[in-house]
């Protein structure tokens, strides 16, 4: 692969050419597709993958088959990280979105970079210290807001707020997001409707009024 895709990756930010070049040999490529498992949770770590070009689903699943997405990776994100640092099972399951393309990293290949390479490890601590942050900001969403907060919040992230692109998502998918039945979204969407704030057009959700989604975002339950 090229140098310049890595360059966008958090994990090698900052590196010179030198050492990306020698990253850039271990890489491999993988495209999947739509819908397909890309690893599972409790199996053995395969690789650290980034994503290219898609989006991917990383979630938990309950014993009755409940799901609870804890983040979705979109391009130059990582997911599957920390098992790939304390020799772990996968803490949790992918899934493509749509048509995706990965770049992934052995666990054997991401050893020898980081012992040859080690000014890579601040970069390191850096991703995983964010992925902490994410978690955290997750555990307090599910605490401590109110559905609608959460829905609102979700559609701030994934409506085109942030630059990255960003998958469509359905309805059960953000209710996986929020902790919540399919339902209770679909409430919570009409009430946003009814109140102006957003507009339901088939199979999209369009923002109307993005201040009044912002503080429904930001008020706790």
């Amino acid at each position: 692969m090229p140098i310049e895709p890595l360059k966008s990756i958090p994990y090698f930010s900052g590196l010179g050419d030198g050492v990306l070049d020698a990253i850039r040999q271990v890489v491999f490529e993988k495209k999947v597709d739509r819908g397909e498992i890309i690893l599972l949770e409790d199996e053995p770590p395969q690789a650290l993958f980034f994503v290219a070009s898609g989006a991917v689903k990383v979630f938990k699943t309950s014993p009755d088959g409940k799901e609870q997405i804890l983040s979705i990776a979109r391009p130059g994100e990582s997911f599957n990280d920390v098992p790939l640092f304390d020799g772990g099972v996968n803490p949790a399951s992918a899934q493509a979105m749509g048509p995706v393309v990965l770049y992934g990293i052995s666990r054997d290949q991401m050893d020898g970079i980081l012992r040859d390479h080690p000014e890579l490890t601040t970069n390191v601590i850096k991703v995983l210290a964010q992925r902490v942050r994410q978690l955290v900001s997750l555990v307090e969403d599910l605490s401590f807001r109110h559905v609608i907060g959460r829905v609102a919040k979700i559609l701030l992230e994934y409506g085109g707020e942030t630059s990255a692109p960003h998958p469509r998502l359905t309805q059960q998918e953000i209710a996986a997001m929020a902790g919540t039945a399919r339902e209770v979204v679909g409430r919570s969407l009409k009430s946003l409707e009814e109140s102006s704030i957003i507009r339901l057009e088939r199979h999209r959700v369009v923002i109307s009024n993005k201040e009044a989604l912002r503080h429904l975002a930001a008020e706790p339950s």
